[in-house]
Order: C-alpha cells, then sequence, then structure tokens
C-alpha cells in the first residue's frame, strides 16, 4: 500500500493503515519517509468524501472544473465589459449543476457505522466542491484526492479552509492591475452589468439557502412519517394479535356455555323423570 491509497480506504481504515505504512517503511529502511506518513492526519468525514468522490466520479469532477473556469471567464468578461448578464447566469447555472451532480453521489456514501453522511456534512462537501471549482488553490488541494480538511467557499475566485486567509485568484490580481479607460456611458453599462451580476449571485445564494432549507425540512417531515408509520404498524399488529386472542377467548368461552346448557337440559331431564 502507499500513501494514495491511504485516502481512498473506509475512513475507519485510514489510522490503522497509515500505522501499518508508516511501520513497514521504518522496517526497509525508509526512516524518513515513515516520519512523515505517521504525521499523516485523518481526514474529516466531508474531505474523506470529497477524496471518494475524486477517485470514483472523475468525468462529473472534470465537468466542475471546466464548469468553474467557465464561471471565472463568464465573470471577469461581465466585470470588463465585454459579457452579459445572460452569459454569466448560464455559467452560475452550469456550475451549480455539476456541484449539486457530485453532492448528489455524496450522498449515498455510508459513514462507518452505515449512515448516510449528515446534511451538515454535505454542505461542507458542496462548498468545497464550489471552492475548488473557483479557486486554484482549492483545486489543487482537492484533485489529487488526499483532501485532509474541507475548504469554505467565500466567493468568486476566493476559497479558505475554516479559519484560513482568503487570497486573491490570479483573474482577480489581473482586474486589480487593469487601469480604468472608459467613458462615462461605459462606466455606467459597467456599473449596470457589475451590479446584474452581483444580484445574480445573490439570487443564487439565496435560491441555493432555500432549497436547502426546504430539503432539511422535507427531511425531517419524512423521518416523522416514517417514525409515525412504524409505530402506527406496530399498534396494528398489536391490535391484529389482541383480536385473534379475543376471538380464541370467544370460542372457548362458547365452548363453556354450550357444554353448561347441556349438563343443565341434562340435569333438568334428572329432575323430571326424579319427579315422575
Amino acid at each position: 500500500m502507499d500513501v494514495d491509497e491511504l485516502y481512498g480506504l473506509p475512513l475507519e481504515e485510514f489510522v490503522p493503515a497509515r500505522n501499518a505504512l508508516a511501520r513497514e517503511l521504518r522496517g526497509s529502511g525508509g526512516r524518513e519517509e515513515a516520519a512523515g506518513v505517521a504525521t499523516l492526519r485523518k481526514p474529516s468525514v466531508a474531505a474523506w468524501a470529497i477524496n471518494q468522490l475524486v477517485r470514483t466520479q472523475r468525468r462529473a469532477v472534470a465537468e466542475l472544473f471546466a464548469a468553474g473556469d467557465g464561471l471565472r471567464d463568464a465573470h471577469d468578461q461581465v466585470m470588463s465589459g465585454s459579457g452579459d448578464g445572460g452569459s454569466l447566469r448560464a455559467a452560475v447555472e452550469r456550475e451549480r449543476t455539476a456541484v449539486e451532480s457530485l453532492a448528489g453521489a455524496a450522498r449515498g456514501l455510508l459513514t462507518s457505522d452505515g449512515h448516510e453522511l449528515s446534511q451538515t456534512i454535505l454542505d461542507r462537501v458542496a462548498d468545497t466542491l464550489h471552492a475548488a471549482a473557483l479557486d486554484d488553490d482549492a483545486r489543487a488541494q482537492v484533485q489529487n484526492g488526499r483532501l485532509e480538511r474541507e475548504l469554505r467557499h467565500v466567493g468568486l475566485g476566493l476559497a479558505a479552509s475554516p479559519g484560513g486567509a482568503s487570497a486573491p485568484t490570479p483573474s482577480a490580481a489581473r482586474r486589480a492591475r487593469r487601469a480604468p479607460s472608459t467613458s462615462p456611458a461605459e462606466a455606467q453599462q459597467r456599473t449596470e452589468d457589475r451590479a446584474a451580476a452581483e444580484h445574480t449571485a445573490r439570487e443564487r445564494a439565496e435560491a441555493r439557502a432555500a432549497a436547502r432549507a426546504t430539503e432539511r425540512e422535507a427531511r425531517r417531515r419524512l423521518e416523522r412519517a416514517q417514525r409515525a408509520a412504524s409505530a402506527a404498524g406496530e399498534r396494528r399488529e398489536r391490535a391484529a394479535q389482541a383480536l385473534d386472542d379475543a376471538r380464541a377467548d370467544l370460542a372457548d368461552a362458547q365452548s363453556e356455555v354450550d357444554e353448561a346448557q347441556a349438563r343443565l337440559q341434562e340435569a333438568e331431564r334428572a329432575v323430571r323423570d326424579l319427579a315422575g
């Protein structure tokens, strides 16, 4: 086993396999390499999920990166005045679809105890995918399939790990160096395009938040309905068993009634015979 294979293992196997690999390297004389392996951190659940996606969903990951490049180009064109809002909205939709496709694949992954990934983990996966689509540094961390911690999507061209600092992308740096040389009309048009782009980004963020809230509420309702259905099924089974028991008791009681009536009739006949 090599280091790359460690990150493709089930999450609960990472530490034992890492320690075994370090011992193997140390025993074969690779002390420095063994020391490096021993310091590898176990990935977070979200980072582990990303690593599995990179290994198993190669075409979808390639589409994510292509969609991110397209979105950055469309954004740059709008900011420079050579693009339009329609192209930007189409690029935003393509990138969103790519992220949702991979996030849907992540939903099928199971934790070590056999449970689906929680919505919180899936949200972190989606944020990391956004970051990898739009930021070169984040993409470099994701695409080798050895991610240790999830990344946070800050904005177009910005990404950071939790608590980390953000850095502008090369395209943002190029825009910062670009000197303005436009007419008032062109400046006004760029301002309007920039406002449209910001409005689109806000709408996308709001729609995403609303969709997540709707999904969480639907999941909660489904879980409540499933629990209620399970409880009703148990009550039905108990009621059916009770009905069967009651029918059996009724049959037994009816048999006793019939037997008692027969004895009573026999006793009455005996009394009549003695009286005669």
